[in-house]
């Protein structure tokens, strides 16, 4: 009863000073661990996160049956927990950070002045999704594997420093002969950077999550999985086995897309409301003209 009269008092005491920015700062660290809890519990980290709750049980009753030695180490070992966490969890905690850093919580008025100069204008958006879309019909009907990653806000110059720099403009030729399987780029991903394809030959990450692919899928979709996760980047990919045509975005892959179906999904992925804004009345009109086509020239 004692015990329970001395929590109360205790509790009292504790709520008579406390403040509105008490709230919020409970708000914010309840945040954070909630935050931390759902990236890491479908990982490997998750199981090394049960291992370190162990060392602290481990911890609290050596203290309590006052076992020197390993107190001590257990001790040592938490006092450089810090730097230990940062060491085993790098993935995870990079993960975060980049999931931060595209979050709108972190300023779509930045981000917006950040990628002004890099922006392409709508017309050229289609085309290149038009050029995407059919690259991939054309190597779905032959059979041969490809693997395109469309850079968006994070950008991947690591990644494309592990392949060849080509700087060229898209066509389905040439991706046909990028992805040709005699080709010595052909085992790589191509990276797609504003209108260009910016580099081929590139060795992406793989996923970590076994449950985010099937079992007979390969390697390039584990790929385009993996850099999918690590950034906000479009990945499609062509299988070499079946010519399935599958999209990868934010860890998620599906499958089954044509050219019509793959034209819309990439248009959602591409084609913002900035962009939809400039697309004017005059070029609404002039995309109903019949005897213009899309270069402007009349058809003979």
């Amino acid at each position: 009863m004692e015990i329970i009269k001395s929590f109360f008092y205790s509790f009292i005491s504790v709520m008579k000073t406390f403040q509105v920015k008490d709230l919020f700062d409970i708000i914010a660290i309840a945040f954070i661990i909630y935050s931390l809890n759902k990236l890491i519990r479908e990982t490997r980290a998750f199981q090394l996160l049960k291992g370190v709750f162990v060392l602290v049980i481990g911890y609290v009753l050596s203290s309590l049956f006052n076992f020197v030695m390993l107190s001590s180490l257990l001790k040592t070992f938490f006092e450089f927990s810090v730097i230990v966490i940062f060491i085993v969890f790098q993935p995870e905690v990079r993960r975060l950070l980049e999931q931060l850093g595209r979050s709108k919580i972190s300023g779509t008025r930045i981000k917006k002045v950040a990628e002004k100069n890099y922006d392409i204008n709508i017309y050229k958006k289609r085309e290149l999704i038009e050029t995407l879309a059919e690259s991939a019909r054309v190597l779905s009907s032959q059979r041969t594997g490809a693997l395109i990653v469309i850079e968006r806000s994070t950008k991947l110059g690591d990644i494309a420093t592990t392949g060849t720099l080509i700087n060229a403009y898209p066509s389905v030729k040439l991706f046909g002969n990028i992805f040709f399987n005699k080709a010595p780029l052909h085992d790589g991903a191509v990276i797609i950077r504003e209108d260009c394809i910016y580099a081929a030959g590139c060795v992406l990450p793989l996923t970590v999550k076994e449950e985010s692919i099937e079992s007979h899928m390969g390697t390039r979709h584990r790929a385009a999985v993996g850099i999918s996760e690590e950034s906000d980047a479009v990945v499609i990919v062509v299988s070499e086995e079946t010519g399935t045509i599958s999209l990868a975005y934010n860890g998620t892959l599906s499958k089954g897309y044509d050219k019509n179906s793959l034209t819309e999904s990439l248009e959602k992925f591409l084609i913002n409301e900035e962009d939809l804004a400039q697309d004017t009345f005059l070029s609404k009109l002039y995309k109903k003209i019949p005897f213009i086509n899309k270069k402007g020239e009349k058809d003979e």
